[in-house]
């Protein structure tokens, strides 16, 4: 179980450097392009009326994101209780 762990944390250290090696690059990229003001012109004049089916989808999503992550929880502390 301990070569699970060692290769897990392996894993998830090698996804965030590689996350991190696109996303900052592109960040100073957008920010010194003049794509922000771009971002912030079009967060500005949107439409203001009604929650919208986008909405109501991206709270779907984020219950199903959050219950995910409780349910895991659970998951593996019932694991540990039983050891």
């Amino acid at each position: 179980m301990a070569s699970a762990v060692k290769w897990w944390t392996r894993l998830g250290a090698a996804a965030t450097g590689a996350v991190l090696t696109l996303v900052v690059p592109v960040h100073a990229w957008a920010a010194s392009n003049g794509a922000s003001d771009v971002a912030v012109e079009a967060a500005r004049y949107r439409r203001r009326g009604g929650f919208g089916f986008v909405g109501l989808f991206g709270c779907l999503c984020c219950l199903a994101v959050v219950g995910g992550i409780v349910l895991t929880v659970v998951l593996i502390s019932r694991n540990r209780k039983r050891r």
